[in-house]
């Protein structure tokens, strides 16, 4: 199954993290019976970068996206519908919510195959 792995780590620890609350406003937009799993996770390495997340899913080809914010949240839901439901991950800028057309800076091969 797709998983969007969302940085929950950036920020001052005093202040509320701008990653925790992107994936809080992520898990409150979802639906009952999404096609991907949301996991937070420690350090995607963009600190100073905004917000990262990562998509992945076995058999597909992986991306890593920074330079965003919680403003990004339903943008995010509606690219991890369209990634889970692509063949391949493979989505061109044009298939991706105009606010995310220029936030991949990187894409990593499959590790695993497809079940």
């Amino acid at each position: 199954m797709a998983t969007l792995h969302v940085c929950v780590t950036c920020g001052h620890p005093d202040e509320p993290r701008p990653g925790r609350i992107l994936h809080d406003r992520i898990a409150a937009l979802m639906e009952p019976g999404e096609p991907f799993v949301l996991k937070p996770v420690t350090c995607l390495s963009r600190c100073g970068e905004g917000c990262s997340i990562a998509a992945t899913d076995p058999g597909k080809w992986g991306y890593l996206m920074s330079r965003l914010s919680p403003d990004h949240a339903a943008d995010l839901l509606t690219y991890a519908r369209a990634y889970a439901a692509h063949g391949t991950g493979a989505l061109l800028p044009s298939r991706r919510p105009e606010s995310l057309r220029h936030t991949v800076i990187g894409r990593i091969p499959a590790l695993e195959p497809a079940a």
